[in-house]
Protein backbone atom coordinates (compact mmCIF):
# COMPACT_ATOMS: atom_id res chain seq x y z
CA UNK A 1 0.00 0.00 0.00
CA UNK A 2 1.59 3.48 -1.17
CA UNK A 3 1.17 7.04 0.53
CA UNK A 4 -2.00 8.92 -0.56
CA UNK A 5 -0.37 10.69 -3.30
CA UNK A 6 0.31 7.61 -4.94
CA UNK A 7 -3.53 7.25 -5.63
CA UNK A 8 -3.55 10.65 -7.40
CA UNK A 9 -0.75 9.45 -9.66
CA UNK A 10 -1.74 9.60 -13.12
CA UNK A 11 -0.76 7.12 -15.78
CA UNK A 12 -1.17 9.55 -19.24
CA UNK A 13 0.48 12.11 -18.22
CA UNK A 14 -0.48 14.12 -20.76
CA UNK A 15 -4.02 13.77 -19.40
CA UNK A 16 -3.39 15.36 -16.32
CA UNK A 17 -4.61 18.54 -15.33
CA UNK A 18 -3.25 21.49 -13.15
CA UNK A 19 -4.88 22.66 -9.42
CA UNK A 20 -6.54 25.48 -11.63
CA UNK A 21 -8.44 23.07 -13.93
CA UNK A 22 -9.48 20.48 -11.03
CA UNK A 23 -10.95 23.93 -9.05
CA UNK A 24 -12.60 25.58 -12.29
CA UNK A 25 -13.88 21.51 -13.18
CA UNK A 26 -15.55 21.12 -9.18
CA UNK A 27 -17.07 24.63 -9.51
CA UNK A 28 -18.88 23.36 -12.52
CA UNK A 29 -19.61 19.30 -12.21
CA UNK A 30 -23.05 18.61 -11.29
CA UNK A 31 -22.59 16.27 -8.66
CA UNK A 32 -19.58 13.75 -7.39
CA UNK A 33 -19.93 10.38 -6.02
CA UNK A 34 -18.36 9.42 -2.19
CA UNK A 35 -16.48 6.26 -1.53
CA UNK A 36 -16.91 5.32 2.27
CA UNK A 37 -16.56 2.11 4.12
CA UNK A 38 -18.07 0.13 6.70
CA UNK A 39 -15.47 -3.20 7.40
CA UNK A 40 -14.29 -4.55 4.25
CA UNK A 41 -17.28 -3.19 2.51
CA UNK A 42 -16.79 -0.37 0.52
CA UNK A 43 -20.20 2.14 -0.06
CA UNK A 44 -20.69 4.52 -3.27
CA UNK A 45 -22.87 7.61 -2.59
CA UNK A 46 -23.61 10.14 -5.40
CA UNK A 47 -24.58 13.83 -4.05
CA UNK A 48 -24.77 16.92 -4.21
CA UNK A 49 -21.19 18.62 -3.43
CA UNK A 50 -19.41 22.48 -3.07
CA UNK A 51 -15.16 22.72 -3.28
CA UNK A 52 -14.44 25.84 -1.09
CA UNK A 53 -11.08 27.05 -2.53
CA UNK A 54 -10.71 28.79 0.46
CA UNK A 55 -10.75 26.30 2.63
CA UNK A 56 -9.73 23.60 0.19
CA UNK A 57 -12.56 21.39 1.40
CA UNK A 58 -15.87 19.89 0.08
CA UNK A 59 -18.90 20.48 1.55
CA UNK A 60 -21.97 17.90 1.08
CA UNK A 61 -25.17 17.99 2.94
CA UNK A 62 -27.34 14.57 4.62
CA UNK A 63 -29.44 13.27 6.98
CA UNK A 64 -27.64 12.94 10.57
CA UNK A 65 -28.10 9.11 10.55
CA UNK A 66 -27.20 6.69 7.81
CA UNK A 67 -23.74 4.78 6.50
CA UNK A 68 -22.32 7.99 5.44
CA UNK A 69 -22.61 10.17 8.63
CA UNK A 70 -21.54 6.26 10.59
CA UNK A 71 -18.58 6.81 8.10
CA UNK A 72 -17.58 10.11 9.18
CA UNK A 73 -17.63 9.00 12.97
CA UNK A 74 -16.15 5.71 12.79
CA UNK A 75 -14.02 4.97 9.12
CA UNK A 76 -13.36 8.69 8.12
CA UNK A 77 -10.68 8.12 5.35
CA UNK A 78 -12.62 8.76 1.83
CA UNK A 79 -12.29 8.84 -1.28
CA UNK A 80 -14.63 11.61 -4.00
CA UNK A 81 -14.94 11.74 -7.53
CA UNK A 82 -16.70 13.75 -10.37
CA UNK A 83 -16.51 13.47 -13.58
CA UNK A 84 -18.29 14.17 -16.84
CA UNK A 85 -18.98 12.57 -19.86
CA UNK A 86 -17.95 13.50 -23.52
CA UNK A 87 -18.39 12.54 -27.10
CA UNK A 88 -17.78 9.01 -28.23
CA UNK A 89 -15.10 8.28 -30.62
CA UNK A 90 -15.70 5.83 -33.24
CA UNK A 91 -12.67 3.69 -34.44
CA UNK A 92 -11.95 0.65 -37.23
CA UNK A 93 -10.81 -1.67 -34.54
CA UNK A 94 -12.63 -2.19 -31.42
CA UNK A 95 -9.97 -1.79 -29.22
CA UNK A 96 -9.17 1.75 -30.33
CA UNK A 97 -13.34 2.90 -29.79
CA UNK A 98 -12.97 5.63 -26.79
CA UNK A 99 -14.70 8.72 -25.41
CA UNK A 100 -13.88 11.99 -24.35
CA UNK A 101 -13.89 12.64 -20.55
CA UNK A 102 -12.96 14.96 -17.93
CA UNK A 103 -12.58 14.28 -13.78
CA UNK A 104 -11.18 14.40 -10.36
CA UNK A 105 -10.50 12.38 -7.55
CA UNK A 106 -9.55 13.59 -4.00
CA UNK A 107 -8.52 11.65 -1.24
CA UNK A 108 -9.45 12.74 2.36
CA UNK A 109 -10.81 12.37 5.71
CA UNK A 110 -14.77 12.93 6.14
CA UNK A 111 -15.85 14.98 9.35
CA UNK A 112 -19.44 15.93 10.80
CA UNK A 113 -18.95 19.76 10.71
CA UNK A 114 -20.54 20.83 14.18
CA UNK A 115 -19.50 24.50 14.19
CA UNK A 116 -22.99 25.93 13.54
CA UNK A 117 -21.28 29.22 11.79
CA UNK A 118 -19.06 26.71 9.42
CA UNK A 119 -22.32 24.52 9.04
CA UNK A 120 -24.36 27.52 7.56
CA UNK A 121 -21.22 28.83 5.47
CA UNK A 122 -21.12 25.18 4.02
CA UNK A 123 -24.75 25.20 3.15
CA UNK A 124 -25.13 28.61 1.69
CA UNK A 125 -22.33 27.73 -0.92
CA UNK A 126 -24.00 24.79 -1.98
CA UNK A 127 -27.21 27.00 -2.35
CA UNK A 128 -25.03 29.73 -3.94
CA UNK A 129 -23.67 26.76 -6.41
CA UNK A 130 -27.26 25.34 -7.43
CA UNK A 131 -29.09 27.84 -7.24
CA UNK A 132 -27.24 31.38 -8.58
CA UNK A 133 -30.19 33.09 -9.86
CA UNK A 134 -31.69 32.90 -6.13
CA UNK A 135 -30.95 35.88 -3.51
CA UNK A 136 -30.35 34.60 0.34
CA UNK A 137 -33.20 36.03 2.07
CA UNK A 138 -34.90 37.63 -0.87
CA UNK A 139 -35.60 34.28 -2.85
CA UNK A 140 -35.57 32.10 0.65
CA UNK A 141 -34.61 31.45 3.90
CA UNK A 142 -31.14 30.81 5.14
CA UNK A 143 -30.55 28.12 7.29
CA UNK A 144 -31.33 28.01 10.97
CA UNK A 145 -29.80 26.42 13.86
CA UNK A 146 -33.36 24.31 13.70
CA UNK A 147 -32.39 23.21 10.63
CA UNK A 148 -28.96 21.86 11.45
CA UNK A 149 -30.54 19.33 14.43
CA UNK A 150 -31.50 17.49 11.65
CA UNK A 151 -29.33 18.31 8.50
CA UNK A 152 -25.70 17.11 8.59
CA UNK A 153 -23.16 19.28 6.90
CA UNK A 154 -20.21 16.99 5.65
CA UNK A 155 -16.72 18.17 5.08
CA UNK A 156 -14.37 16.02 3.07
CA UNK A 157 -10.48 17.66 3.87
CA UNK A 158 -8.58 16.99 1.03
CA UNK A 159 -5.41 15.65 1.73
CA UNK A 160 -4.24 14.75 -2.21
CA UNK A 161 -6.44 15.13 -5.78
CA UNK A 162 -5.68 14.90 -9.53
CA UNK A 163 -7.54 15.23 -12.58
CA UNK A 164 -7.70 14.28 -15.80
CA UNK A 165 -8.98 15.11 -19.52
CA UNK A 166 -9.25 13.07 -22.85
CA UNK A 167 -10.72 15.51 -25.78
CA UNK A 168 -10.16 15.11 -28.94
CA UNK A 169 -10.78 18.19 -32.06
CA UNK A 170 -14.44 19.15 -32.46
CA UNK A 171 -13.84 17.84 -35.90
CA UNK A 172 -12.94 14.09 -35.12
CA UNK A 173 -14.88 12.19 -37.92
CA UNK A 174 -17.92 10.34 -36.39
CA UNK A 175 -17.93 11.45 -32.44
CA UNK A 176 -21.13 11.82 -30.68
CA UNK A 177 -22.60 11.90 -27.48
CA UNK A 178 -24.23 8.96 -25.80
CA UNK A 179 -27.72 9.74 -25.84
CA UNK A 180 -27.89 11.15 -29.11
CA UNK A 181 -27.89 7.22 -30.42
CA UNK A 182 -30.35 6.00 -27.87
CA UNK A 183 -34.20 5.15 -28.60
Amino acid sequence: MGTIQDYTKIRRKERGKDTAWIMAFLARAEFGTLATSQGDQPFLVTRNFVYDKAAHVIYMHGAKKGRTYESARKAPRVCFSASAAGRLLPAQRAMNLGTEFSGVVAFGRLHVVEDYAEAKQGLQLLCSKYFPHLKPEVDYETTTNSDLKVTAVLRIEIESWSGKESKVPKDFPGAFYFNDVLE
